[in-house]
Parts: structure tokens; C-alpha cells; sequence
């Protein structure tokens, strides 16, 4: 249930939009909470290869005029895509909990 940082970051932004997570909006999300600009073709590729691995499942909306009829591709957490954040998020917090704390200043 490996999955990398920014698969794991993508992953994040999907649950957070929850119902409203397509390609776009992941990828200004991104940007919005992390400052970081990342191309729509690697969040694409990133969203496919998470729902490749079952942490996804996609669906397809309706038509709307603003994208000249296309239709959007919605994205949605698994199951099995909460239980590797929650696998994640402990494995990050037992690991920062081990910092001596003399290296971590609270202001």
C-alpha cells in the first residue's frame, strides 16, 4: 500500500473536494493549499494510476456548455484509498513524533 508523495498529495486534494474532484480542480487545489503549480497531465496521469490501484473510482457528469458539451470525469476515494491515508498520516506522525525535541521549535 505504497504510494508516493505526490500520488499521496493528489489522493489528499480528491478527499478534500470529495464530490467535486475532476482533473482541473485537483490541480488548483494543489496550487491553492500547497503553492506548488504542477501540470494537468501529471495530475491526470497520477489520478489514473491511483484509481488503477483501486485507491479511486471514477465517473463521468453530465455535458455542460461552459466546456463546449464535454463532460467532466469525476474522481472519488475508495475504501481502500482512506485506509492508505490513514496508514499514511500514522506512519507520518509516529515518525515525527520520534524528532528529539530540541529540534523542533514552537514558537
Amino acid at each position: 500500500m505504497q504510494i508516493g508523495e505526490f500520488e499521496e498529495l493528489v489522493l489528499l486534494v480528491v478527499a478534500i473536494l470529495n464530490d467535486n474532484a475532476y482533473g482541473v480542480k485537483v490541480m488548483d487545489e494543489i496550487k491553492d493549499q500547497t503553492g506548488r503549480s504542477v501540470n494537468i497531465s501529471a495530475v491526470h496521469t497520477a489520478l489514473d494510476r491511483l484509481e488503477k490501484k483501486g485507491y479511486l473510482s471514477s465517473y463521468m457528469g453530465g455535458a455542460t456548455a461552459e466546456r463546449g458539451g464535454r463532460r467532466k470525469r469525476f474522481f472519488k476515494v475508495s475504501n481502500l484509498g482512506v485506509q492508505v491515508l490513514e496508514i499514511n498520516h500514522k506512519v507520518r506522525n509516529n515518525l515525527f513524533a520520534q524528532i528529539p525535541d530540541a529540534l523542533i521549535q514552537t514558537k
